[in-house]
């Protein structure tokens, strides 16, 4: 999308570990107990045994089913909560993260407003300027594992802030597992894309790649954000994946920067 570029920078958020074989299969010597029931629980999320915002059975019941103590359970739920697949709620159980509680809802997205934060600044207002099915190129077949001329559909959207285009994205997505998603129903979608993603295509996003480059926009992407072609802009790619590393979305994205600003928290 850009006309310009400075090097880029490479972000990775920490992919899910399946932790090694099933237990008692023959596995790798160093993978730990705690990692193979962790990867146990991580095949019953990929099939969708327990759904997003579904309760997962407790720790004792977990500890009964594959037969370790509870602490070996508790440790590979911590792992999975500090990866943000599963949430603990304090006197109610572990629960499937969703993309549609309102922590998660900006796991990916760390645009942020120079005075105050995201949640101050609210929701985004999205104009879908374009929605179509399309052959996949040479490089997002790449991106998405697919096949040069595999069925993909692409959208573009504009997100303002009080009234301020803010964030022009291009989206690729594999046509097969998101079949049936048009405009009319992004734009009638209220909520996070992601959790519609999840809720009515069965797609959840674990984890994304993300690269970062300082750009200037052409003249079509400056119209669409209010801005000249000297304007400073990051251009984001990401690429976000669901469980098995399996990519499900690239995206690409401008974002202005006179008043906000990419914030990346780093552990």
């Amino acid at each position: 999308m850009a006309t310009s570029s400075a090097p880029a920078f490479t972000f990775s958020a920490p992919p899910p570990t399946a932790g090694g074989s099933a237990l008692g299969a023959p596995g790798p010597a160093f993978s730990p107990l705690y990692q193979q029931i962790k990867g146990l629980i991580l095949q019953s999320l990929q099939s969708g045994e327990w759904k997003p915002g579904e309760a997962i059975p407790s720790e004792m019941d977990l500890a009964a089913r594959f037969r370790v103590s509870q602490g070996t359970v508790r440790k590979a739920i911590d792992e999975l909560a500090a990866e943000n697949l599963v949430v603990r709620r304090q006197g109610k159980g572990t629960f499937v993260a969703t993309h549609a509680e309102q922590h998660v809802q900006y796991r990916f997205l760390k645009l942020q407003p120079d005075n105050g934060d995201t949640q101050s600044e609210g929701p985004a207002e999205r104009t879908i300027i374009d929605c179509k099915r399309l052959r996949a190129s040479a490089d997002v077949a790449r991106a998405l594992s697919l096949r040069s001329g595999d069925p993909v559909l692409q959208v573009r959207r504009v997100l303002a802030y009080a009234g301020v285009p803010t964030i022009l994205e291009e989206l690729w997505l594999p046509g097969t597992p998101f079949k049936g998603l048009t405009a009319e129903r992004l734009s009638n979608y209220n909520g996070p894309m992601y959790a519609l993603f999840e809720t009515e295509f069965g797609v959840r996003m674990v984890r994304a790649d993300e690269n970062i480059r300082a750009v200037n926009p052409d003249a079509e992407q400056a119209e669409l954000l209010k801005v000249t072609t000297t304007a400073p802009l990051l251009s984001v790619e990401r690429v976000a994946y669901t469980y098995n590393d399996t990519p499900m979305e690239l995206r690409r994205g401008l974002y202005r920067t006179d008043t906000h600003h990419y914030r990346n928290a780093l552990s």
